[in-house]
C-alpha cells in the first residue's frame, strides 16, 4: 500500500544499505551510478543462493561470496508481454528469492 516506483539515482543508491537487482545487468547499472556500492548490491538471486548455501553473518559475506553464487542462473525473468500464467511463475520466483533474505534482515544479520 502507497508503494511507487522511482527512477534510480546516485543519490538513493548512496543513501540505500543494500540494493537487490532483477538481473546482472540491472545490478551493472547501480553500480555505474553508484560504483561505491559494490559491496552491497547484489542480484536477487545472488543473495538468496548465498543466504541458503552459506553461513552468512552480515552483509560483507554477501559480498565475499558472491562469486561462489554468481551468475546467468541468479537473474530473474522480465514477466513483461507475458501472460498471466508466467506473471504468476515470476511473482512466485521471487517470494521464494527474497524469503532468504529477509530471513537474514529479521536476524538482523543484513541492514
Amino acid at each position: 500500500s502507497g508503494f511507487a516506483a522511482r527512477q534510480l539515482t546516485p543519490r538513493l543508491a548512496t543513501d540505500t544499505d543494500l540494493i537487490l537487482t532483477m538481473t546482472a545487468a540491472h545490478r551493472d547499472m547501480v553500480l555505474e551510478l553508484a560504483p561505491q556500492k559494490l559491496h552491497r548490491t547484489f542480484t536477487m538471486g545472488e543473495a538468496a543462493r548465498a543466504a541458503t548455501e552459506f553461513d552468512i553473518q552480515n552483509i560483507a559475506d554477501l559480498a565475499r561470496l558472491r562469486s561462489h553464487v554468481a551468475g546467468e542462473e541468479s537473474d530473474v525473468p522480465d514477466p513483461i508481454g507475458q501472460d498471466h500464467e508466467f506473471f504468476v511463475t515470476i511473482g512466485s520466483m521471487i517470494a521464494a528469492l527474497l524469503a532468504p533474505v529477509l530471513a537474514l534482515c529479521q536476524k538482523g544479520l543484513l541492514p
